[in-house]
C-alpha cells in the first residue's frame, strides 16, 4: 500500500473536529493521527504523533494562537506542513498566517471533496487555497506595494467602495463599530482626504485597493 501522510488536526470546535476526523479517516492514502482543541496540547504531544501535515484553526481555546502555533512549528518542526482551515477571511489573517509559514489557507466552508484535494495538491508539492483567499493574494501582488495603508485598512476602504455600513465592516471584519470608524480616520489621515468618495478615487487611482 502507498505510503501514508499522517495527520494531526488542532480545532477546538468538537462538530468540526469529529467532522474533519471521518473525512480524513475515509481517505486510504492519510493515516489520521489525533485531534487536539489546543495548540499547547498537540505540541506536548507532536514527538509522538509524528504528524507530517497539520490542520490548524486559528482561533482556539488554548493561549497560543493558530498563527502563532504555526510559527511555533515551523521553528521547531519546518518539514511539517501546516494548513490553516478557519472561518476567517480578511487579508490580514490571511498573510499572517502565510508569513507565519503556513503551507495553505482553507475557510471552513470546504467540502469533504474540496478537502481531499487540497490535501492531494499539498502533498504533490502545491499550495492549496479557497478560490477567494487565492484571489484575495494575487490582487495583493497587484496593488501598489508603496501603499501607505495597512492591509486592515485596505479591507475596511474596499468595504467602504462596496458601500457597506460601520456596522457591516465591523461584523465582516470581526472588529467593533469603533474600531471601524478608527481605521477610516486613519485612512482619512494618511491619503490626506476628508470624504468617502475622496479616499475611494484616490485610493483606486493609485492602486492602493
Amino acid at each position: 500500500m502507498e505510503f501514508q501522510k499522517r495527520v494531526v488536526l488542532i480545532e477546538d470546535d468538537r462538530e468540526l473536529r469529529d467532522c474533519y476526523k471521518l473525512m480524513i479517516k475515509s481517505v486510504d492514502k492519510y493515516l489520521f493521527i489525533n485531534a487536539y482543541d489546543s495548540c499547547e496540547e498537540a505540541f506536548a504531544n507532536i514527538s509522538k504523533d509524528r504528524p507530517e501535515i497539520i490542520l490548524m484553526d486559528i482561533q482556539l481555546s488554548g493561549k497560543i494562537s493558530g498563527i502563532e502555533g504555526t510559527k511555533y512549528i515551523k521553528l521547531k518542526h519546518p518539514h511539517i506542513e501546516v494548513v490553516i482551515i478557519t472561518v476567517y477571511d480578511d487579508s490580514e489573517l490571511v498573510f499572517e498566517a502565510l508569513r507565519a509559514g503556513a503551507s495553505g489557507y482553507l475557510t471552513k466552508s470546504y467540502n469533504y471533496l474540496e478537502l481531499v484535494n487540497s490535501l492531494d495538491e499539498l502533498t504533490k508539492g502545491g499550495a492549496p487555497m479557497s478560490a477567494k483567499i487565492a484571489r484575495m493574494v494575487i490582487n495583493n501582488f497587484h496593488s501598489n506595494p508603496n501603499s501607505p495603508l495597512s492591509e486592515r485598512e485596505k479591507d475596511v476602504l474596499k468595504l467602504i467602495a462596496e458601500g457597506k455600513s460601520y456596522s457591516q465592516i465591523a461584523d465582516l471584519l470581526f472588529i467593533s463599530k469603533e474600531t471601524s470608524k478608527t481605521h477610516i480616520k486613519n485612512i482619512y489621515s494618511k491619503l490626506q482626504v476628508n470624504s468617502k468618495s475622496e479616499a475611494i478615487e484616490l485610493a483606486k487611482s493609485k492602486r492602493y485597493i
